[in-house]
């Protein structure tokens, strides 16, 4: 019976693709493994014999176990024998459960599974002891009294004393009484205030006699009269001015009066000023319809004719040559970008807050690689990048943990504007976070 491995060893695993090992990890905590194309798997690789993700290793009780298919192809060093997965099927080393099948993996166990066009090596290993934190010596570091200014220090403690004190002194000093004043020690002006003003009523008019009314009602009306011929008159001259300056500027200019023959539309009518000759006019003109008297007159466009609207035809005018459209330029390319939840090794920040904050900064990570998708239109796969939060909530130690796009300005325009968040948290201390990019074409 296979035995655990020990608590100390993790799994690599490292896929090969063609001749090249793209992808190299070793996990510092035991978790189980997937492969697929759907970006929250562990390992995103192109495989179709498969689903969109599925479980190649498992942890059960703190135990691995490869799961694979009947189709599936590989060797696996099992309690020091290498076998094929087919021959652990026949001599029963793989359990079967439905339509895959269980090998469970011990300490020593690695091998190679393949999946399509990648292959897929694992071994158990003892990763490397993190480096401790080092910390400077307390006569370095100092204390709190030697990284005061003292010269402000005093000044804000002499500030502080004198005006406390002043407002001390103010707050213990007697309040004043105010004596009441009599009504003959107040001055004019308040007694002037304070006494009612009479208000003299108007004095009624003498009445008029009868027939002086009248003649002041003539006289009124004769001048009321005068007044609005006046401004009449003065109307009518503001409105032959006008009149006549707008004849000699804009579009009334190049028409012209009907009578006048005057302007460019005389030029082409001649002397006539009827629509017969505006029709001949523009006989020449292939694709435009004049509307009639007798139809305008049965009720059309502008209000009473039914006259028939002026028809451009196929965007051109006969013996004019055709008005074609221009022609769309070359679609824009598009990237399209797939994230996971990021990996975050504290407590002290919000996984999900946090995955929230980098997605609304997701547009800036898409730019650098549609930049880099114009140059090479078949660019796709995945990057890791690694970053530490610290206690100011800046990025700090950022670098790229896998890179299966193969694109360095890719990696070094993220890294650059990852290098520029101001993040909402604060930790105690630098937390580490990895966030996973799938970068593809938009279809």
């Amino acid at each position: 019976m296979a035995t655990a491995p020990a608590p100390g060893k993790n799994l690599r695993i490292a896929l090969i693709q063609g001749s090249k090992i793209t992808e190299d990890r070793t996990f510092k905590k035991r978790v189980p493994v997937t492969v697929g194309q759907d970006a929250k798997n562990t390992l995103v690789v192109p495989v179709s014999n498969l689903p969109s993700s599925f479980t190649l290793f498992e942890l059960v009780n703190n135990q691995y176990a490869l799961v694979f298919k009947a189709g599936m192809e590989g060797k696996v060093t099992v309690n020091g024998a290498e076998v094929t997965l087919q021959q652990a099927r026949e001599k029963g080393l793989a359990k079967a459960r439905g339509d895959t099948l269980v090998l469970p993996l011990t300490d020593a166990s690695k091998g190679r599974v393949v999946l399509g066009e990648v292959s897929v090596l694992f071994q158990f290993v003892t990763p490397p002891p993190e480096p401790k934190r080092e910390e400077l010596p307390l006569t370095i570091r100092g204390n709190f009294l030697s990284q005061v200014d003292h010269f402000f220090f005093l000044c804000l403690a002499a500030s502080v004393f004198v005006h406390f004190s002043g407002a001390t002194f103010i707050a213990c000093q007697p309040i004043p009484e105010e004596k009441e004043l009599s009504l003959e020690e107040l001055p004019d002006r308040f007694v002037k205030a304070m006494m009612p003003v009479e208000v003299k009523k108007p004095e009624p008019k003498a009445e008029l006699a009868k027939g002086d009314d009248k003649k002041e009602e003539k006289k009124e009306e004769k001048v009321a009269e005068g007044e609005k011929k006046e401004k009449a008159a003065t109307s009518n001259e503001k409105k032959a001015e006008l009149q006549a300056r707008v004849a000699k500027s804009g579009l009334l200019k190049i028409i012209g009066a009907a009578g006048s023959g005057e302007g460019a539309f005389a030029d082409v009518l001649g002397s006539s000023n009827g629509v017969g000759d505006v029709a001949s006019a523009l006989s020449g003109a292939g694709g435009v319809n004049m509307a009639t008297a007798d139809a305008l007159a049965a009720g059309g466009p502008k209000g009473s004719g039914t006259g028939s609207a002026a028809d451009i035809g196929s965007l051109g005018t006969a013996g004019a040559g055709k008005v074609d459209l221009a022609e769309k330029g070359p679609a824009a390319i598009r990237g399209k970008v797939a994230d996971a939840a990021p990996e975050v090794e504290s407590a002290d920040i919000d996984r999900n807050k946090l995955n929230a904050f980098l997605r609304g900064r997701i547009r800036a990570i898409q730019g650098c690689y549609e930049k880099e998708l114009k140059r090479n239109p078949n660019l796709k796969g995945k990057v890791v990048v690694r970053f530490a939060i610290t206690t100011g909530g800046r990025a700090a130690e950022i670098e790229i943990e896998q890179d299966t796009l193969g694109n360095d300005a890719v990696g070094s325009c993220i890294k650059t504007v990852i290098r520029g968040w101001v993040f909402p948290f604060k930790p105690e201390s630098d937390v580490s976070v990895a966030y996973p990019f799938v970068f593809s074409p938009a279809s």
